[in-house]
């Protein structure tokens, strides 16, 4: 997944990560992807929004970005356009899209995903009148704003939850693919079932390693791997892959007394997943939303966020949903659990 007052790919898919076609011209890579989409009216803000892979509708990370363009949009008018990047995205193909929405006067240009990472720093520097954000990774440069989250935190929340949960004292991790960014989230959810009953067993899979970004977006690939758990004995499995995370939640509600964990949005509010959310136990909420709408807002008040920016679990930037009440029951504790690591009293690990 996914991450204070300072508020952190392309390719890929979250809670998760992302590119795709360009905002002007008619390349190839715009025409095979059919995701360029402007939304709004004329005047006030042109924000363009480079999503990861998977884009609208992952239920997930992208869809949390989304969120925060659209609450800018109808607090402060203006234009929005929104690309959506591909598993075989290029870097070249990253850098064009941020360089022809920056070109056509589009101020922020957000990406969403560590992958965007290379080509934003060429970007700004070829704008640099122009403001970019990009979740999920830092980019040295004046004129970025690098939004960032402590998704491991969040993380730890959900496995102190698998560890109260589970019956059969086996829980799983399904990563969508195996990069620093989602590492943090396995790292976190371990440390929290570990420290609260070291005896759990847990299975850990990726969907894709490397350069091959389709863990982030084949849902067939996290239902696969959800079953194998299933198979094996885990009652509760979190999955931290964007959309292939959806195929892991329906599996899962296939076994009673199974549960799913969510990520990066409140999956049990997700209207393309209530068919599932009786076996949804709780999301680890990664608000990739506030993020790109406190860069929005600060650019049409002239004074854009650059730098830095860490959302936390001490500002809520990471968070652990309620919807359903199915960890009423166990709250008291990971309240504690919160408390703790707010307070440093547990150092959560950023590496498993």
């Amino acid at each position: 997944m996914r991450r204070v007052a300072k508020i952190a790919a392309a390719c890929l898919a979250s809670a998760a990560l992302a590119v795709s076609a360009t905002a002007c011209g008619s390349t190839s890579t715009q025409k095979e992807s059919g995701s360029d989409k402007a939304s709004g009216g004329k005047g006030g803000l042109k924000v363009g929004i480079a999503f990861d892979v998977g884009g609208r509708g992952d239920h997930s990370f992208n869809d949390s970005a989304a969120r925060g363009g659209e609450r800018a949009k109808s607090e402060f008018g203006g234009q929005i356009r929104e690309l959506t990047a591909k598993d075989t995205d290029t870097e070249a193909d990253r850098e064009q899209r941020l360089t022809d929405m920056a070109a056509a006067g589009y101020n922020p240009v957000i990406g969403v995903g560590y992958a965007y990472a290379s080509a934003m720093t060429k970007a700004a520097k070829e704008y640099p009148k122009t403001t970019f954000g990009i979740v999920d990774s830092v980019v040295d440069a004046k004129n970025v704003n690098s939004i960032v989250f402590t998704e491991e935190q969040g993380s730890y929340l959900a496995g102190v939850a698998a560890a109260l949960k589970t019956k059969k004292d086996h829980v799983g991790f399904i990563g969508g693919v195996d990069v620093p960014l989602i590492k943090k989230f396995e790292a976190g959810y371990l440390q929290g079932v570990k420290d609260t009953n070291p005896k759990i067993k847990i299975e850990r899979q990726y969907l894709s390693h490397g350069s091959d970004t389709s863990g982030f977006s084949s849902p067939d690939k996290g239902k696969e791997a959800a079953q194998g758990m299933l198979d094996k004995g885990a009652d509760v499995i979190y999955s931290a892959a964007g959309s292939s995370g959806n195929g892991a939640t329906e599996a899962v509600h296939g076994v009673k007394g199974a549960w799913a964990i969510g990520v990066d949005s409140d999956q049990y509010n997700i209207p393309g997943l209530a068919q599932y959310k009786s076996s949804i136990l709780t999301s680890v909420v990664k608000n990739v939303d506030i993020g790109v709408f406190d860069l929005i807002k600060s650019v049409k008040d002239g004074k854009p966020l650059t730098g830095t920016n860490t959302y936390s679990l001490a500002k809520n930037g990471v968070s652990l949903a309620t919807s359903g009440g199915f960890i009423k029951d166990i709250q008291g504790k990971l309240d504690e659990a919160k408390k703790k690591i707010v307070d440093g009293d547990i150092k959560v690990k950023t590496t498993p």
